[in-house]
């Protein structure tokens, strides 16, 4: 078989185990919230925004004709087999679109908040993205685990130098955790339910292969 042939058959494979996770995120969210007794849920921004002035941008292109944004979450496994692709579509167009990230952690993945909690904590003293690539790479020692990983996350943010004194104390305020609860309250007002959900210029996508998505991105910078 030729590298080509694995090639291809290794990204059918991606987009195959995409789809299978996002839909059983949906359906993991719709049991986890079924069967827990009723709460208020933050209300909906009035002013929800696909992007926000604060919100992560991964690159800045000088001449911008497009936006993507993804609502992820790091414990999610079909947000780890995307991020590959992702992050050769930002190499590819990254001079001109401009790739965002948002938090969306699911109620179903018991460590994907703490996770978020962990990596603006580190995005605060300028390790957003060495902080995402550690979680991703590390996902399957602590996904799905039952218990606490905050003591590991915090070993994560030992390994990149971070100031610890102001990571703790980070991680724990108040306005942290306000970001997060923001960057939720805006993906449900615009109807994200699993990850990873895109939007190509305020557009959320319906995506089905690489090649299409490619095509979209293609015409956005035309």
């Amino acid at each position: 078989m030729s590298a080509v042939t694995v090639a291809r058959n290794v990204r059918v494979a991606i987009w195959t185990i995409m789809a299978v996770l996002v839909a059983g995120g949906v359906i993991w969210f719709a049991v986890f919230t079924a069967n827990k007794p009723a709460t208020p849920a933050p209300p909906a921004p009035a002013d929800s925004q696909v992007a926000r002035d604060d919100s992560h941008r991964l690159t800045s292109p000088p001449a911008e004709k497009a936006q993507l944004v993804e609502f992820l979450d790091f414990e999610c496994e079909a947000c780890r087999a995307a991020e590959p692709l992702v992050a050769e579509l930002k190499e590819e167009y990254g001079d001109r679109i401009t790739f965002t990230h948002r938090y969306f952690p699911l109620p179903g993945h018991l460590n994907s908040g703490t996770a978020a909690l962990a990596v603006e904590a580190a995005a605060r003293q300028g390790h957003y993205e060495p902080m995402v690539t550690k979680l991703f790479a590390t996902q399957a020692e602590w996904g799905e685990k039952q218990d606490s990983q905050a003591a590991l996350f915090r070993t994560y943010a030992e390994g990149l130098g971070l100031d610890m004194a102001r990571f703790d104390q980070d991680v724990v305020a108040e306005d942290t955790k306000e970001r997060i609860r923001r960057d939720i309250a805006d993906g449900k007002a615009l109807g994200v339910t699993g990850t990873p959900t895109f939007f190509l210029n305020g557009e959320k996508l319906t995506l089905n292969t690489e090649a299409q998505f490619r095509q979209l991105l293609d015409d956005a910078v035309r």
